[in-house]
């Protein structure tokens, strides 16, 4: 449990009190279930507001509300990474320019239409599997990171993100993921289309990462988390209409 504590703790804002240890081997296999707990508690919100307001403006909160919750840390990573990799500048200049704190126009961009994308994935879901695509979306874009750490050498010196890197993740440690995949079948068909199309944008955003960078840093794996959730939650909408 501490692992999981260890998780939130690094993943949310979530008010767990002090860890006594901060073990990032430990807590990383512990990502998809975190992400869980997330969607539960973003799925919660959701229900109780829809008590009071339309379903277009309840996604909008939904969006908020999740970012909150995660104190927009994925989304930072986002708007760094797409500062940094959304152009023609060679890799040591895009992970100079992921280090520096200030926004420019493509990291703008990116996050805003990474929210309008999320609003709009939302706010077309199915009212009878709402609930549970909403808990397992943010515990897939979450697992996400696990296959970046395992595939991807970690392309600093140095910084916060090298202590994820310093043992191999074993295959034992996807072993959360396990979860969200049995929880899919609850969808029917469209789980079957959850899981594909979570694997096919992992596949696609590991192999850019691959051919433009040849490696990852911490801003890449919110970046990839962000870019994962908004796949998601805008192609399991569309299948409502298959």
């Amino acid at each position: 449990m501490d692992h999981l504590k260890s998780a939130l703790q690094f993943l949310t804002l979530l008010p767990l009190g002090k860890s006594e240890t901060f073990d990032t081997r430990g807590m990383t296999p512990y990502f998809p279930l975190a992400g869980m707990i997330v969607g539960v508690l973003v799925s919660i919100f959701d229900k109780i507001a829809l008590f009071f307001w339309p379903l277009p403006a309840v996604a909008a909160m939904d969006v908020v509300f999740l970012a909150i919750l995660t104190g927009a840390f994925h989304l930072d990573g986002l708007g760094d990474a797409a500062d940094g990799m959304l152009g023609h500048r060679p890799r040591g200049k895009a992970l100079e320019i992921m280090k520096d704190s200030r926004i420019g126009a493509m990291g703008l961009m990116a996050v805003f239409c990474c929210l309008f994308i999320k609003w709009a994935g939302i706010q077309s879901l199915d009212i009878h599997q709402r609930t549970l695509i909403l808990i397992l979306i943010p515990a897939y874009s979450r697992s996400g990171m696990l296959f970046g750490m395992r595939f991807l050498p970690y392309g600093r010196s140095g910084g916060t993100g090298m202590a994820f890197f310093q043992n191999a993740l074993a295959p034992v440690d996807f072993k959360w993921m396990i979860l969200p995949a049995v929880f899919s079948i609850f969808l029917g068909w469209r789980g079957i289309w959850l899981n594909m199309v979570f694997a096919l944008t992992l596949a696609a955003i590991l192999g850019y990462y691959r051919n433009r960078m040849g490696c990852i840093t911490g801003d890449m794996l919110g970046a990839m988390t962000e870019v994962m959730e908004s796949v998601l939650f805008l192609t399991i909408a569309a299948g409502w209409f298959f």
